[in-house]
């Protein structure tokens, strides 16, 4: 079981060159901002893997989400590809975004500086694993994909 994170633990930061370090827009964001480190083009359709210039020493007990900024994707159609991405807290070295340009026709630059997504550090579960021949019951039971309905707000019986 992971140890249970401290909230007032450091987040300790290491940077290199003119990145500025990360920030929350507001006091009471939950992600913080991470800037690319270097100039590039992302070709439209295209993917980069940006440099933030920053490594960091998470708090025990928590991990870091690399998540796309709602503007950035809403705006440019610019997004983390795999996001969230994972940062352990074991994790030492360079903090590097996989960066999608969706739109079809227009390339995207990047200057340094730019904000490029967000780090959000949450507490995390590490279960001891069990491994049973049966689970327990639920009401949904193996129910999957579609089974609470279709889209929209009125709830529609498929089948």
């Amino acid at each position: 079981m992971s140890a249970d994170p401290d909230t007032s633990a450091p987040l300790r930061i290491r940077r290199t060159g003119a990145t500025p370090l990360p920030h929350r827009a507001h006091a009471d964001d939950a992600g913080l901002d991470l800037a690319s480190a270097e100039e590039l083009v992302i070709p439209a359709g295209g993917r980069a893997l940006v440099d933030t210039g920053l490594a960091v020493a998470l708090p025990p007990g928590t991990v870091g989400l690399v998540c796309p900024r709602s503007g950035l994707a809403a705006k440019h159609g610019v997004t983390v590809l795999n996001g969230p991405g994972i940062v352990d807290a074991g994790y030492r070295g360079p903090l590097k975004v996989a960066l999608h340009n969706t739109d079809p026709t227009e390339d995207f630059p990047l200057h340094v500086g730019d904000r490029i997504a967000q780090l959000v550090v949450v507490p995390f579960l590490a279960p001891v694993l069990q491994e049973v021949d049966d689970l327990e019951q639920t009401d949904r039971a193996t129910a999957g994909f579609g089974s609470s309905g279709g889209f929209g707000g009125a709830h529609h019986q498929e089948g």
